[in-house]
């Protein structure tokens, strides 16, 4: 099994309380800090509102981001989870992703979806269109970046995107192109577009859910004649590990002490209910082992993990990285 680490950018409250001023470099020293160790991937929201509420709390911009950890690192590969495709036009954002590559040597994923966060959708004055048009644009976005990075020009007449000979050169310094994750569970549209488009596809839920979502991605595979397991299956998870079970709870408490005062008691006590949720990794490292090697007989093949704790304490990814990479990586 393959595995990624999210950096806290502040999107879930995960920067609170650090000065503005030094939030680059509590961002750089998780980045770094996966750099030096086990991670393959380190990865990014692509949000510009706080949640589950908006707020007056920072939110960095993804792709701001991607360049600086480009800069910043040598090895880790680099990623958002995931890019909304509305949010920027798909040539421009070929371009950016392209420069992205070569600052960071070749190390660039593109995670890609429809979007789905309305209240930031609306503020930005993007409107928010219906869930088919947002897929659309998905679909047809994703044509135009893989024919800018694999020919270094862009032509596509669609529906929803018009592009005539952009330019995007250099191309990514990644043969054929930067991978392309498409994110996203739709039975109908979004595992089509995958199946048709995706190196790794991105999405959870409870094993019965990813099983079945793996087997209608597996028809949308025969359907359009892709090879299915050529296509990497990846699961984010919010993570919270601890060598007792009594430690996991100390820190699920801290965690809702931190957003209690933003989010108020009943979306704080929603918030750790999603960390008990079947598809999150709450536990001792025997425990999320075991919950990690029952995903992989399912077909997981890379699993991205959000810590809560990781700009004010890094005990718990020392302890994943000690305990559950070793036991599951190769």
């Amino acid at each position: 099994m393959r595995f990624g680490m999210f950096v806290p950018q502040g999107w879930r409250f995960d920067l609170v309380g650090i000065d503005p001023a030094e939030q680059w470099n509590a961002m750089r020293g998780i980045a770094e800090r996966a750099d030096a160790g086990p991670w393959e991937s380190i990865w990014v929201y692509d949000h510009f509102h706080t949640t589950p509420v908006p707020s007056e709390e920072a939110t960095h911009e993804a792709w701001s981001l991607m360049s600086a950890f480009a800069a910043a690192t040598s090895r880790v590969r680099l990623g958002q989870m995931c890019t909304c495709m509305s949010y920027r036009n798909p040539a421009y954002l070929a371009k950016v992703a392209a420069t992205v590559d070569l600052i960071s040597g070749g190390r660039t994923e593109m995670g890609i979806g429809g979007g789905w966060y309305e209240h930031e959708w609306r503020a930005y004055g993007y409107g928010f269109p219906r869930a088919g048009v947002r897929l659309g644009r998905l679909d047809e976005g994703v044509q135009i970046m893989q024919q800018a990075w694999r020919t270094g020009t862009a032509t596509l007449q669609g529906e929803h995107y018009q592009v005539e000979g952009a330019i995007v050169r250099p191309v990514p310094l990644q043969a054929g192109g930067i991978p392309m994750w498409i994110a996203g569970s739709g039975p109908k549209v979004t595992l089509r577009i995958a199946a048709k488009y995706a190196d790794y596809t991105n999405f959870t839920g409870t094993f019965a859910e990813f099983e079945a979502k793996s087997q209608t991605l597996r028809a949308h595979c025969e359907s359009v004649g892709t090879d299915f397991e050529r296509i990497v299956r990846s699961s984010n998870f919010n993570t919270v590990i601890g060598a007792t079970e009594a430690e996991v709870s100390e820190r699920l408490d801290a965690v809702h002490a931190r957003l209690l005062p933003h989010l108020g008691a009943e979306r704080a006590d929603a918030a750790i209910a999603e960390y008990r949720a079947p598809h999150a990794m709450v536990g001792t490292p025997e425990q999320i082992i075991e919950h990690l090697q029952a995903r992989r007989l399912l077909g997981l093949g890379y699993a991205i993990h959000y810590f809560p704790e990781a700009a004010y304490d890094t005990s718990g990814i020392e302890l994943f990285e000690r305990e559950v990479i070793p036991a599951l990586a190769g």
